[in-house]
């Protein structure tokens, strides 16, 4: 008698080969793209601040921060668009694809112009007369702040373009124009250099050029290569208030980190000046390169997670959380041990000068980044059920103590480190909160995810970190360190990935993986 599962299953094995190959794939893209654009960005940093000098340069980057403060809405708004548009490529639904992308498109547009009336009237009063900026360098930041303003009206507009891309899982596009934007900004350093103009005002239009340009790249590619591409300023009432619901309480966290980097920013400029702004912006320039390595695989794992909920696969969802949280602090992990150790050299290599406390944040920032790397397959599973009311009301509750802590201790006199060390506590709590979320809503055990994903990555984190430790301490100061340090740190970082950090079917996956690739039989 036939067995009425068997083709199910057979099915069920070739669709999780297949998702797990288009995750590899997309992954690979994404990797060429952080290559490329870490060490032209990191290149690129180094021109720009010994162009602009220490002061400018943490002018900048508040300057640019205080817009952020205002268009923290998008990061709810482009959440809800992402769920929404992959929910629907999960369930094969094109008209409603349609109706998503152009109400999505309407909404930010929307968000756009209220961002432009809080940015002229309230963002203007705080650049003027909050922010410590020294006089003579005041109307280059009024300048600056315009261009700001209009690169951050595209950059929301751009968002449900930017979703549909990711959603469809076009990573090799998604690699192209992050490596194309990285090489704009490369010229755009060296013409500051030789600029006879005021470099501040230089590096704003410029950068603002790249992001019109960039702008259009995008509408022209989706609308010749996704049919569900429209816009139409006649909104789908129902899709808008699904939409607006779900990004009401996204909301919560989106104003959560906003507060957790640009207000902690504005506080830093308020009680230390632009010096230590710089250190601050140097350190998460340094984070932005690195956890790149992490939130890649992520972006490509991300799609699949939606896609596997809508489809109702429960055992392969909670396989691709365990696998994704693993996996994104591996990545992270594997960079950040020889950063850990031997940021001053590396600060030192790239920077002609080394602010004050730089060394200190970029340590501390990497660790924070090393416990939320846990929290992006997480979020996602959850953002895929739609369930997330008490989910943002709780996260973003504890998320929020670090505004208030950091200004109270600031207050006290406290140094600047002391924001990322309250958000690094604060962050640790979070996770632990998560997972209660993940067992109400996928029914996903406590224990299970500390055993497999938490105490694994904790274990492989101190035996990875044993060696390169000992060697940084028993080996002079310098560059032979530096490369001895980080050649023993990549070696034991992936024998002990391997040998407790992947489980016996995983281990096993690789080597049929390796014997396919190397034809053996």
């Amino acid at each position: 008698m036939r067995n009425p599962n068997k083709n199910d299953d057979i099915i069920l094995v070739t669709n999780t080969s297949e998702n797990n190959k288009r995750i590899a794939k997309n992954t690979l893209f994404l990797y060429f793209r952080t290559m490329l654009t870490m060490f032209i960005s990191l290149f690129t940093s180094r021109i720009i601040i010994n162009s602009l000098g220490i002061v400018d340069y943490g002018l900048y980057n508040v300057v640019a921060g205080v817009i952020s403060m205002f268009s923290f809405l998008n990061g709810s708004l482009g959440a809800a668009t992402s769920r929404f548009l992959t929910y629907e490529l999960g369930v094969k639904n094109t008209e409603k694809i349609r109706r998503v992308f152009y109400t999505a498109f309407d909404i930010h547009l929307g968000l756009a112009i209220i961002v432009v009336l809080f940015c002229e009237t309230i963002g203007l009063w705080i650049v003027n007369n909050t922010l410590t900026i020294p006089a003579d360098r005041l109307f280059a930041c009024n300048v600056i702040y315009q261009y700001v303003v209009l690169t951050g009206v595209l950059s929301i507009t751009q968002v449900p373009l930017n979703a549909m891309i990711i959603s469809h899982e076009r990573m090799n596009i998604y690699a192209y124009l992050g490596i194309s934007d990285a090489i704009l900004k490369l010229c755009v350093a060296y013409l500051i250099v030789i600029s006879p103009l005021d470099k501040l005002i230089t590096l704003g239009t410029l950068h603002l050029f790249i992001s019109i340009g960039m702008y259009l790249f995008y509408h022209i590619y989706c609308k010749r290569n996704f049919s569900e591409y429209c816009i139409n300023l006649k909104v789908d009432k129902q899709l808008f208030k699904q939409m607006i619901g779900y990004s009401t309480w996204s909301l919560l966290g989106s104003s959560a980190s906003m507060l957790k980097n640009q207000g902690v920013n504005i506080l830093i400029n308020i009680f230390f000046g632009p010096t230590v702004n710089a250190a601050n912006a140097i350190a998460y320039q340094v984070n932005h390169a690195i956890t790149s390595f992490s939130q890649n695989f992520t972006v490509a794992l991300n799609p699949q997670i939606i896609k596997t909920y809508a489809a109702n696969e429960k055992e392969q969802i909670k396989n691709l959380i365990f696998r994704g949280g693993k996996i994104s602090f591996f990545l992270l992990m594997m960079v950040s041990i020889p950063i850990l150790l031997e940021t001053k050299i590396l600060l030192q290599l790239w920077l002609k000068e080394v602010p004050n406390f730089a060394i200190t944040l970029t340590k501390l920032v990497l660790i924070l980044s090393l416990v939320e790397s846990f929290t992006y397959t997480i979020g996602t599973a959850i953002q895929a059920t739609g369930k997330i009311k008490y989910y943002q009301i709780i996260i973003a509750g504890i998320l929020l103590f670090n505004f208030p802590l950091s200004y109270l201790s600031y207050k006290m006199g406290a140094g600047p480190q002391t924001a990322l060390i309250i958000s690094i506590i604060l962050s640790v709590v979070a996770v632990i909160i998560r997972l209660f979320f993940l067992k109400k809503y996928l029914v996903i055990g406590i224990l299970e995810y500390i055993k497999n994903v938490l105490f694994v990555s904790v274990l492989v984190f101190i035996t990875s970190f044993v060696l390169p430790f000992y060697l940084h301490n028993n080996i002079s100061f310098g560059f032979n360190r530096l490369i001895i340090v980080t050649i023993a740190s990549i070696i034991c970082s992936l024998v002990f990935i391997y040998l407790l950090g992947l489980s016996k079917t995983e281990r096993k996956k690789i080597h049929s993986s390796v014997k396919s690739r190397l034809r053996i039989t």
